[in-house]
Order: C-alpha cells, then structure tokens, then sequence
C-alpha cells in the first residue's frame, strides 16, 4: 500500500452532501501544467479530478504584477487544444527575434553575438503571456469543461494500490482514480511520500522577475544578455494605455546582492536595469508593478513514475531559467502524458496500467534531463569573469549566428516542435 497527503483545507464551495464521482485521472495541483493537462483530458471525455490547496479564484491578479510565462510554439498549440488559449483575457505577445550577447553591467555588449530572427522560423520563436492572464484563462476552461471536477481549496489523503488510488477528502467524501498526476511543485509532498529521490544542484543566484515600461519600442524583441553573476533577460510584453512600451525582466544575481537590488527605489532600480541591458535600444526604462524574488536551483527527480502515479513538471523537474524552457519543459511532460492517456482511453484500456506509464516515464526523462544538463553548462560557462572563457563564448556564440542551418536546429528544438 502506497500513501500520500496533500496539506489540509477544506473546500467551502462544495458541501458535504455533494456526493463524488471515480474519475479517469486525478491531478493533484491547479498550477499551470495540471489545470492545462486537467483541461485537455476534459476535453477528450476522460473525467479528472482537480485538488489544490488553493482555492482558484484568489490566484487571479487583477493588476499587473510583473510575471509573464515565455511559452513556446509546440505548448501553445497545446492550450489551443485544451480550449484555454482563446480564454485569454490580456492580449498575448509574439517574440519575434532574440539577441544573444555577453558582457559586463556598466558596458556596452561585446560585438560578438548571436541573434536569432524572423528569418530562422515560419512563425514567432514564442509567445510572452502574463501570468494573471493564463490563471484567468485556465479558470475559465475548467468552468467550462464538464468533465473536470475542481476541489480547491480542498486537502486529499491518496491511497494508491495495484488497482487504482482512493482519494479521500477531510469532510470525509472520497472517490477512485485509474490515476494520479503529481502536479504538486518543486516540493511535491506526493514525490516525497511515494519515495522518490531527488537530486539538487544549487547555483547560489536569485533571480529578480518584474516588469518595466520602457522609452522605445521593443519590435517583438527579446535579450538574453550574459553577465559574470548571472544572466538578464529582456522579454516583450503588451503595451497598455498607462505604458505603451512594455517588458518583462528575469534578471539573475548573487543570492544577498540581487534581494538588495530588488528592494531599491524605483529610479535607482530602473538605471542598474539600464546597465545590464547590454544596448540601449529600449532607452530609458521604469519599473511596474511588484518585483519578485526566487532562489534558484536545479533538481530533478530519479524517476517520473510510481503505482497509479506519474510526475509532471516541476514536481519532475526544475532547471536554471536562462533559457525560458522551465515551463515549456513541464508542457512537453502534459503533451506526451496526455497522448498516451487519450489513445488508452479512446481503446478501452487502463490509463494507470505500469507499461503506459514506464513509457511516458521514457519519453520525456532523458529529453529534459538533456535540458536540465544544457541550462546548467550554460550557466557555468557563462556566469563568471574569467577572460579566457569570455573569449571562448564569444568566438562560440558568434560562430553559431554565422551557421543559418545550425540556428534553425536550435530555434526548432527551443520551439518544442
């Protein structure tokens, strides 16, 4: 026998008489990557279940907040499919070219660089969307979906066997599941109960995440410049009425020193954000909104599977941002799950039979585990002062923006397609 316990809160939507139904899937966690999934097996007739402490609603931010999600060609075909891209309440924004650089605050970028433009791909390389935008969006699917049942805020206790799991709620209703789908986050309380091990590789950076409004235009432009202690990023976002030139920033540093960064005023915060822009294209910017602050670290779990249960995402999976790919990792996890539990489904057989998910397990974990092993070369090689490395990559990346065919791999590969 197998348990596992989510934290306790009872859902004060649903009453105790409401009486619950087995269901296909069980997903445990209403972020991102298990709404979606939740919504996308919905709609292929499998009936899930949704359990998050939190409740929805509450997780809608109303105002700009300074996070946006870099989502990539091949997960936003996916949101197509599970109904929830048209949701989106806030225009999307296309990235259309992204410049590679490396250099030092203060200076301008080395003239060696890489950039990938409108030349490289038939479509944007991927598209920036605010996080309160994709929460609404992804409410507002489950809503419509009939066959997702949502329970949040709500706590389950999950008892797997070899025949399915019990999921028994703290107002004492319960229900079966074939499957449960930890979609519980980087400290997945399901992970550690079904005992698998995870691996951590610390990088001793903070990344600050906010938005800025700036004087130019940005031209569907992103930046990923590299800095000794750490990367900074320039992604566009939307314009509103207020700032009609508008970006995000995740901009990596030491822990200690980017915590001070972050709580500078404004007006000094806006000129070192200046500094480690690397150009000055976008002219003088000023922050918006809230700035968050996140430790960063990679880990990665030793296996993706257990009875009745497969990880998905961050419970699977983190890596250092420095690609953008740490959420367009967790939807490749839901694409491959859910073709594999639509076509058992659609054939009458058991979506938490050991074979489907030992081949699921086989489709993704070598693939992220490459990434995840990518990110944090990349890191390494490029967050440090050391001019012989300095040159290496410069000459490195500069050599790549000369190869067309080689860019095109890259950009394909980054696109999920």
């Amino acid at each position: 026998m197998h348990q596992t316990a989510t934290s306790p809160q009872v859902d004060p939507t649903v009453t105790a008489a409401a009486p619950l139904a087995d269901v296909d899937v069980c997903i445990v966690g209403a972020g991102p990557v298990g709404a979606t999934l939740a919504c996308r097996l919905g709609r292929a007739g499998l009936r899930v279940a949704v359990i998050d402490r939190v409740g929805l609603s509450p997780m809608e931010h109303p105002d700009v907040d300074g996070r946006a999600y870099a989502l990539a060609a091949g997960p936003k075909l996916f949101l197509e499919e599970a109904g929830v891209w048209d949701h989106l309440p806030l225009p999307s924004c296309p990235i259309e070219d992204i410049l590679v650089t490396d250099g030092r605050p203060g200076e301008p970028a080395s003239s060696l660089f890489l950039e990938f433009t409108r030349e490289d791909a038939n479509q944007p390389f991927g598209w920036m969307v605010e996080a309160r935008s994709l929460r609404v969006a992804l409410n507002a699917t489950l809503a419509a979906t009939p066959e997702v049942c949502v329970l949040a805020p709500a706590e389950a206790t999950v008892t797997r066997q070899d025949d399915g799991a019990q999921i028994r709620l703290t107002d004492g209703r319960s229900f079966h599941a074939r499957l449960v789908v930890a979609a519980d986050g980087r400290r997945s309380r399901l992970r550690a109960e079904a005992g698998i091990p995870l691996t951590k590789l610390p990088y001793g950076q903070t990344a600050i995440v906010s938005a800025i409004a700036h004087e130019f235009p940005h031209d569907n432009s992103a930046i990923e410049h590299f800095l000794p202690a750490g990367p900074f990023a320039q992604l566009p976002l939307p314009g509103t009425q207020e700032h009609p030139y508008m970006s995000a920033i995740v901009w990596s540093d030491k822990d200690g020193t980017a915590e001070r960064f972050a709580a500078l005023p404004d007006d000094m915060f806006a000129r070192q954000v200046e500094k480690r822009m690397g150009t000055g294209r976008l002219g003088r910017v000023q922050p918006v909104g809230r700035r968050w602050t996140y430790p960063l670290s990679a880990q990665y779990a030793q296996r993706y599977v257990a009875t009745r249960m497969v990880l998905v995402g961050d419970a699977a999976h983190g890596i250092h941002p420095i690609a953008g790919q740490g959420l367009n990792l967790g939807y490749r996890d839901i694409i491959q799950l859910s073709s594999l539990l639509i076509d058992a489904h659609a054939k009458g057989q058991d979506v938490g039979a050991p074979a489907l998910l030992a081949r699921y397990q086989a489709q993704c974990r070598p693939a992220n585990m490459l990434m995840l092993a990518a990110t944090d070369a990349l890191d390494r090689l490029f967050s440090n002062n050391n001019p012989i490395l300095r040159l290496a990559r410069d000459i490195g990346i500069a050599s790549v923006h000369r190869m067309p065919a080689l860019r095109r791999a890259f950009v394909r590969h980054a696109m999920g397609l």
